[in-house]
């Protein structure tokens, strides 16, 4: 069986594939282990914590994930998995352990940016005035 499931965070989109197999977890076509940075792997890894390694053994999951910067990323991918995970065993309890550890893990993370205004150098911030 073969589930698709994607998740998003800021400008970031990631699109997993998990299939049946033996452990496999690859971002972009490359083993997740040699992700850089750090923090960023164990953010996409965290789904595997919450559900227990020997639910990982029983999978292969493909992400690809582009747009935004690597945090932005990592949480993209960290929720296309968990949505897989849930999707593909098709596990109410494992759905419940996500949504008590962090809801999004499951729900995306809708807000974005706040696009920039004129009269100033950001979306709020105005340019400063001059009296003399």
């Amino acid at each position: 069986m073969v589930t698709n499931t994607s998740g998003k965070k800021k400008t970031a989109v990631a699109r997993a594939t998990v299939r049946d197999g033996e452990g496999r977890v690859r971002i972009n076509s490359q083993p997740v282990e040699l992700v850089e940075p750090e923090l960023s792997k164990l953010k996409m890894l965290e789904p595997f914590r919450i559900a227990d390694d020997e639910l990982r053994d029983t999978v292969d999951i493909d992400v690809t994930v582009s747009g935004g910067g690597f945090a932005g990323q990592a949480d993209a991918v960290r929720t296309a998995i968990a949505r897989g995970l849930v999707q593909h065993h098709n596990d109410a309890e494992l759905r419940d352990a996500f949504m008590e550890f962090d809801r999004s893990l499951l729900v995306n993370d809708v807000r974005q940016s706040e696009p920039k205004k004129w009269g100033g150098p950001g979306a709020r911030a105005r340019y400063q005035k001059s009296y003399r």
